[in-house]
């Protein structure tokens, strides 16, 4: 079976170069086909980049995340602009807002996420969305600003009644580690809602570690367990989810 992990941290897995070709090599070994490489800061974005070259199986995502935006960088749009014409540079991401953690204050966040989005509309790249306890500026937003090629809400983290409203918009729903925990009820809930051609899966590495492997620091080999714990929700044949969410990834990323 394949699997396509669509947002892992790579970077904060290992800072090492060798180890972290070798963490991606060990999902491929897993039948994780594909990874996503996500960085929070421009700096981290470039160096991840450089030290991932030779691993084709990972793609990446730049973009300044709401945790940055107090500081994103000199020339912070043009940096994603450049970086955009890289190789493998699938999406902008992650982007998005975050109240709960109260990352400067609320107007700049906001003001950061559309101007990344006007960006993405731009280049015609999906974008990969951060929402924590934002989830009904986040919608709003993406009602109004949503970039052609359509956005993911990573890690979902609402409930299912959102989801369905949601699907109005053009959003695929990433579901993570914490899908597999027994009282994440609203996930489950949720996935069930969600037609299976909008949802994707992701490691979220080094974080949401699944609980079959509890006590470990996560990675995207254990990406497999999500998606069995996903079938198990949705009453589907692990195989069929597995293929469902590769092609679902490779469809909302553009790569064939």
């Amino acid at each position: 079976m394949q699997y396509f992990d669509t947002h892992a941290h790579i970077g904060l897995i290992f800072d090492d170069p060798i180890e972290q070709l070798l963490v991606c090599q060990q999902a491929k070994q897993a039948g994780v086909v594909g990874i996503v490489s996500i960085c929070n800061s421009l700096m981290d974005f470039t160096q991840v980049y450089e030290n991932l070259k030779t691993a084709e199986h990972v793609f990446h995502a730049v973009g300044v995340s709401p945790s940055e935006v107090q500081n994103p960088g000199k020339d912070w749009q043009r940096r994603i602009e450049d970086s955009l014409k890289l190789p493998r540079v699938v999406a902008i991401g992650e982007i998005g807002l975050d109240y709960f953690h109260r990352f400067g204050d609320r107007k700049s966040q906001i003001e950061l996420f559309i101007d990344q989005l006007e960006m993405a509309a731009r280049f015609d790249k999906p974008v990969i969305v951060h929402n924590r306890e934002a989830g009904k500026d986040v919608f709003d937003i993406l009602k109004d600003r949503m970039p052609p090629a359509g956005a993911v809400l990573h890690c979902y983290s609402e409930d299912a009644e959102y989801a369905r409203r949601a699907l109005d918009l053009n959003l695929y729903f990433s579901f993570a580690g914490n899908l597999t925990y027994r009282n994440a009820r609203n996930l489950h809930e949720t996935a069930q809602a969600v037609p299976l051609e909008r949802i994707l899966v992701e490691s979220e590495a080094p974080f949401m570690v699944p609980a079959e492997y509890r006590g470990k620091r996560n990675k995207p080999e254990y990406l497999p367990s999500t998606v069995d714990f996903l079938a198990q929700v949705l009453d589907l044949p692990i195989e069929e989810v597995a293929a469902a969410t590769t092609a679902n990834a490779r469809r909302f990323l553009r790569l064939g």
